[in-house]
């Protein structure tokens, strides 16, 4: 999880600020999770939550809170469920 958050803090937050997006599109592959079969990543649902609520935060300072979030990958069936929740829960500020 740090090494995803670190990059997303240090390259695409300051990125999308500087560009300041009219809306955000998420394309919401899971396949980095930790249990995935095929990536070797190690990622978490708190991560992917993490990662998440840095995106909308972007949404929400320049783009009024619009985003698009479409489901891509994910490939352990009981991974992406609970990855997928806790993507929503981000966006949805539970």
């Amino acid at each position: 999880d740090r090494e995803y958050l670190d990059a997303f803090k240090e390259k695409l937050v300051p990125a999308l600020d500087e560009f300041r997006p009219q809306f955000v599109l998420i394309s919401a592959g899971f396949d980095a999770h930790r249990d995935d079969p095929l990536s070797g990543m190690q990622v978490t649902e708190k991560g992917f939550r993490q990662m998440t609520e840095l995106v909308a935060g972007i949404a929400n300072r320049h783009a009024s809170g619009r985003i698009i979030s479409m489901l891509e990958g994910g490939y352990n069936l009981e991974a992406l469920p609970r990855s997928v929740e806790a993507h929503i829960r981000a966006l949805l500020k539970d």
